[in-house]
């Protein structure tokens, strides 16, 4: 399983991408990308997992995004990109002690 890190912004975003490419490329098949770490983060973030959905294409993977935080699932679908992150794009759960 690929994990994303907590901290992901354009300073990280190279060398993650990087390192996650080398790893969706050695998944013997479909891959999980668990976000669920992920607590900083900007626009790159978008970036890294848009390229990795392209490189999973390329490599003729599917790639499965989980745990995604709700404000990056609320900055893609902002920027119309929400779809392109795959059918698996789905946002961490809320925690309702946090809510209140």
């Amino acid at each position: 399983m690929l994990r994303l890190p907590a901290v992901l912004t354009h300073a990280q975003a190279s060398s993650c991408l990087r390192d996650l490419a080398q790893t969706l490329n050695a998944e013997p098949g479909a891959a999980v990308l668990d976000a669920s770490a992920l607590t900083t983060f900007d626009s790159s973030a978008l970036a890294v997992l848009l390229e990795l959905q392209r490189v999973g294409t390329r490599l003729g993977k599917s790639l499965e995004v989980l745990g995604l935080p709700a404000q990056l699932v609320a900055l893609a679908t902002l920027y119309g990109v929400q779809s392109l992150l795959g059918a698996g794009a789905v946002p961490a759960p809320v925690d309702a002690r946090a809510a209140s």
